[in-house]
């Protein structure tokens, strides 16, 4: 299942390279809750779907995957990105932590530091 759970990760690292919501909603589970630690929890596909359309205007973010690890029904995405907000660019470390239910994500908690 990790090597599975692996690709689909490196899907949605495409999918949100791409501005793509939905490509990530898709491998979702309906009520999957998603914790950005320091900052927000949303619970459920509608509840992040509402927070991506929030950000609608801003660049999707620039990323760079360093090493994507999966271990049984985890896996673990870190590497480096930079987000665009009102024409200034800010670079960040990022962590995403997935854990799956079948082959859909249960949980994602991301950690996400701001570089400078």
């Amino acid at each position: 299942m990790s090597t599975k759970n692996k690709q689909i990760v490196e899907k949605i690292n495409d999918s949100f390279a791409k501005g793509n919501t939905e490509g990530f909603l898709e491998n979702c589970a309906d009520n999957v809750v998603w914790r950005m630690i320091g900052d927000k929890t949303f619970t459920g596909k509608n509840a992040i779907r509402e927070f991506m359309a929030s950000m609608e205007g801003t660049e999707p973010p620039k990323f760079t995957v360093d090493n994507t690890i999966a271990e049984g029904d985890s896996v673990v995405s870190y590497g480096d990105m930079t987000m665009t907000e009102k024409g200034k660019t800010t670079p960040y470390s990022y962590c995403d932590v997935y854990r799956f239910k079948g082959d859909k994500i249960a949980e994602l908690t991301s950690y996400v530091v701001k570089t400078a």
